[in-house]
């Protein structure tokens, strides 16, 4: 079985703005602005060996707000410069209870079986608190940039910056290489 880096889109493979203490995802391909910190990052953690699978909440298409071809034309940008083997998103908005939105794991179960992923392998990488429950209800460590959005549930690891968390990820996959 594979092992994955699941990685939030908003705020760690894209930067975010921040509005009145919360964080805004873009709304237009000239608002969007992929995190250059973030390519080094993939290109380590892929040739590490693990697929590389971006996650994100897009209420934006469900309230109207957000056109798929614009949704479309963000990805096509961040595929350009990250090395994603998948991208999943879920379209839905907060009451219309999906399985699929973030805190929920349904993205997170998707990629593990459409590429025979063992989630407990797995490592999320994210500055949000859903991330960290949806990586918890399947088995994955969560990785958290430091953040205002952590939240006080569990967190596996809280590290300061891309860098130190991938890291942390090849510092724990050598001891489980070496168990």
């Amino acid at each position: 079985m594979k092992k994955a880096i699941f990685l939030e889109r908003d705020g760690i493979l894209n930067l975010a703005r921040v509005d009145k203490q919360a964080q805004i995802g873009p709304m237009t391909l000239e608002e969007f602005e992929v995190n250059p910190a973030a390519i080094p990052v993939c290109e380590h953690l892929k040739a590490a060996g693990f697929l590389v699978i971006a996650t994100t909440n897009q209420p934006g298409i469900s309230r109207g707000t957000l056109t798929r071809r614009e949704l479309d034309r963000m990805h096509t940008l961040l595929r350009e410069h990250v090395p994603l083997d998948d991208l999943l998103v879920c379209p839905h908005d907060v009451d219309d209870g999906c399985s699929c939105r973030k805190p929920q794991p349904g993205l997170l179960m998707e990629a593990a079986f459409k590429f025979h992923i063992d989630l407990e392998r797995s490592f999320v990488i994210s500055d949000k608190w859903q991330d960290a429950k949806a990586a918890r209800a399947v088995g994955c460590t969560s990785m958290l940039l430091q953040s205002p959005w952590i939240g006080s549930g569990h967190h596996d690891f809280v590290l300061s910056s891309l860098p130190a968390i991938t890291g942390k990820i090849l510092q724990l996959q050598a001891r489980h290489l070496a168990a």
